[in-house]
Order: C-alpha cells, then structure tokens, then sequence
C-alpha cells in the first residue's frame, strides 16, 4: 500500500520546509546543486534560518523502494569562507534482503574514500556523487526514484500560455508543460488520463472531455464543455478558462501522471495548497482523487484547508502536524487527544483544525533517538 500524508497547520508554520529538502534532492540531481542554491539566494541564506547559525546543513533520508530495496542516503553542505559552498560528505548505503549492507559508497571534500566497488567515476566537491554513481546498477533504482519526484505549486498563468511541446513524463512545478503531460499520459496510461477527466467534471460542471491542440510550433489544451441548454460541447481554449479549472487539471493530472510503463513512473509527489483557488465544495472531489492516486504513487500534500480534511475516513496516521518554536519547525504525528477523537470518530481532522487542535505529539518526539538527527549515523533502517 502506498502512504500518503496530509501536513496540516494553520498559516506560519513554514509548511513548505517539510516539501523543500525533498525538492533539494530532486533538483540537486537534475540540475545541480548550484542551482537550487541561487534559486534560494545561496547557501549563507539557506542555512541562516536555523536559530543556531550552523556554517552547514545536510539531509538524511531513509528510504525504501517499492521492490523492497531500502536503504539510507545522506549529504552535507558546507559554506566556503569567501562564499560559495562545498559537499563535505555523501554517503548511500544499499541493503539487501536481512538489512546486510550490499551496496554503499561515502564521498569526503570531493575524495571517494570507501565503496563497494572497485572502480568507479571520480567524485567532485561541487555535485552529488549520486548522479556519477547512477551509472553503476545498485544504484540506478535510487537515482531514478529521487531524481522523478515531483513537486507542485502550480500556476494558472503558466498553463494558459502557449506551451512548447516536451517529453511529457514528469510535470513541471508550475505546470508549464501539462499539455505536453496530458498529451503523454493519454497516449501511454488512458485509463490514468480517463480519471483525470472524470475527476474534474465533478469540479467543473459540463465537462465532457480535453485534448491538446497544436498551436504552431507550440501546444496549449482545449476543453469540451456543454454550455446551458446546448447538446454539442462548445471549445474552449486554456486561456478561457479559469484559475480554479486550471489548478484543479494541474493537480490531478501530477496525481494520475505515471504512466504504465515503470521506467516512466513518478514515485512521489508533493502539492502545496491544493485547494487554493479553487471552490470550497470542490474539496472533497480533490480529497478522492488523491485517495485514489495514492493507490499507485506516494502523495504527500502541505494544507491549512480544513474543507480538505472534512471526512471521518481520513485515518490519523495519514496526518501529520508541525508547530513553529522560536523560529524553528517541529513536524510529527498529531498528539494522543487529536488521534482519539479522530479514530473514535468524534471529530473529522478538518474540524479539529478549525478548531487549532492539530498539534505535534510532544511526547513522541521527544522520545526520538538521538541517533535519528545524526546525518551519517551507521544504523539500518
């Protein structure tokens, strides 16, 4: 079964904190990590944000793939003293069926000091290792899941635009390039494109259908849809259309975007504020299609909406909570009142949070091992 979280807070928290490390990762790995540094104002910004000043900051991740391969993966960051940064240390660790370490490589100030094979591409101070390193069959699966995450605040002027033509496989976070996914996702996965439809019909009234359409050298999406007493469907352009009726094709079509083929999958996807610009009793339309998406893919969503969390199906497990401390974020389950009263079905989470008791369960966090906050700790997952 594949999770799917809800991040709920009111407005403040930072929620976008709990989305971006992961955003890091991707984008590290399809760019570099240069990029996604300057797209944050480099790294003396990003790391000043920690009340303690730290001249680092790393990411730690335990993972595990949907073949059962799992595994831990970790880099830091460091500040260089006349500016620009440098990766200190990267390390994966592969393991195989018993939790024995198959696979594994560690990377210290641009140097491969150990790994578990005998040749392979030099490292570099300034990229991740993992990106040499997916060339070397171990780790391709972990290269490939990190690097097709996606990652969505989409953008209604984006998607009006006329769009160059791409390949269609991942969306971009702002939606630039849905016809392009849409145009691939009907194409490879049509049932995945069918929901896609039928999902935002129950939205946007009348809807019958969407195609993309050629526009010169460029593409943009036209919608089908019946208009008061008339039988046949009038035409409707992207740029006819509203902010809402885009921002819901955007989120559905990241929900429902892989396709078939699994070399082409997109293992997770994380979506701040679904809901805004978009009618409130259109909520529990998008609460269903990423139910029904999650079956497939990890979906990870960042909310302070309670309409989106109006219904007692939701299981507390599924939510979690953050609360900002002196200008640090703390995320973790909801505490033990919020659990009772959701599995006992005396509130749905969507009340709670109207009623500002979506907290952190101050005792399970303090009970995480210290271990757990150290980046490069040798434990299994």
């Amino acid at each position: 079964m594949v999770l799917w979280h809800f991040l709920s807070a009111r407005t403040g928290p930072g929620k976008a904190t709990y989305l971006d490390p992961l955003r890091l990762v991707t984008e590290s790995l399809n760019t570099s990590l240069e990029h996604w540094l300057r797209d944050r104002g480099e790294s003396n910004e990003v790391r000043r944000r920690s009340s303690r000043h730290p001249t680092h900051f790393g990411i730690r991740l335990e993972w595990q793939l949907q073949d059962g391969i799992q595994g831990t993966y970790a880099f830091r960051v460091g500040s260089k003293k006349r500016g620009g940064f440098e990766i200190q240390q990267e390390e994966c660790r592969i393991f195989s069926d018993g939790l024995l370490e198959k696979d594994f490589y560690k990377v210290e100030d641009g140097i491969l000091k150990k790994s578990s094979f005998q040749v392979g591409p030099p490292a570099s101070g300034d990229r991740l290792y993992l990106v040499a390193a997916s060339g070397l069959a171990p780790f391709r699966p972990l290269y490939d899941a990190l690097s097709r995450m996606g990652f969505y605040n989409l953008n209604p002027d984006e998607i009006r635009e006329l769009q160059p033509p791409d390949a269609g496989e991942v969306l971009k976070r702002d939606g630039s390039n849905l016809a392009s996914v849409l145009n691939m996702l009907k194409k490879e996965n049509e049932e995945g494109f069918d929901r896609v439809v039928a999902f935002l019909s129950k939205v946007v009234p009348g809807i019958q259908g969407i195609d993309v359409k050629p526009v010169g050298r460029k593409e943009t999406i036209e919608f089908r849809q019946l208009v008061g007493n008339s039988k046949d469907a009038w035409r409707f352009m992207a740029e006819n259309m509203s902010d809402g009726t885009l921002r819901v094709l955007g989120v559905l079509t990241a929900l429902f975007q892989s396709s078939s083929g699994e070399g082409k999958k997109v293992p997770f996807v994380g979506i701040e504020e679904p809901e805004v610009a978009v009618h409130p009793g259109a909520a529990g339309v998008l609460r269903d299609g990423l139910l029904a998406a999650s079956k497939k893919t990890q979906i990870a969503v960042t909310s302070h909406s309670p309409d989106l969390l109006d219904d007692k199906e939701i299981p507390d497990e599924s939510i979690l909570a953050m609360v900002n401390k002196n200008g640090e974020t703390e995320i973790g389950p909801i505490d033990k009142a919020g659990r009772t009263a959701i599995r006992d079905r005396l509130y749905t989470a969507g009340e709670l949070l109207r009623l500002n008791q979506i907290q952190p369960d101050e005792e399970a966090m303090a009970k995480i091992p210290p271990y757990q906050l150290d980046l490069f700790a040798n434990y299994k997952p």
